[in-house]
């Protein structure tokens, strides 16, 4: 019998307000979402492509701690195949970014945005091995 097959993740974030955060990945990302759950609404479900992102009400008495203020390091990472023209259109959609373009030392070419929520959330590419 074959082995079953991992299709797709979903990150999810705590936020402080699923509506406010839901259209700006929306405005400024480019996420789309086709409704909330709730009442008042707590939970959201975003995708851009093929990639989905879940957002959820975090508790009034919940601090919200980035993983960048703990470790140095993002909170949901996406791999692109243009990395180059994302960080336009971010850009140009009036994103936060967080830190711009850069080829790393892992070999891959990526950059960061910041929500409203203080994530951090970046974005690469890999670099071809003769780049």
């Amino acid at each position: 019998m074959k082995p079953a097959r991992l299709k797709s993740s979903a990150p999810v974030l705590l936020v402080r307000d699923v509506i406010a955060a839901a259209h700006h990945y929306r405005d400024a990302l480019g996420f789309t979402f086709d409704r909330f759950w709730g009442e008042p609404p707590d939970f959201v479900i975003l995708r851009r492509d093929e990639l989905h992102l879940m957002l959820s009400l975090a508790p009034r008495s919940h601090t919200i701690v980035p993983n960048w203020k703990v470790n140095k390091i993002w909170n949901v990472y996406f791999w692109v195949d243009d990395v180059d023209t994302l960080f336009a259109e971010f850009q140009k959609r009036g994103a936060k970014i967080d830190y711009g373009l850069e080829d790393k030392p892992y070999r891959v070419r990526e950059f960061g945005i910041q929500d409203l929520d203080g994530y951090d959330i970046a974005f690469g590419q890999l670099i071809a091995p003769n780049a």
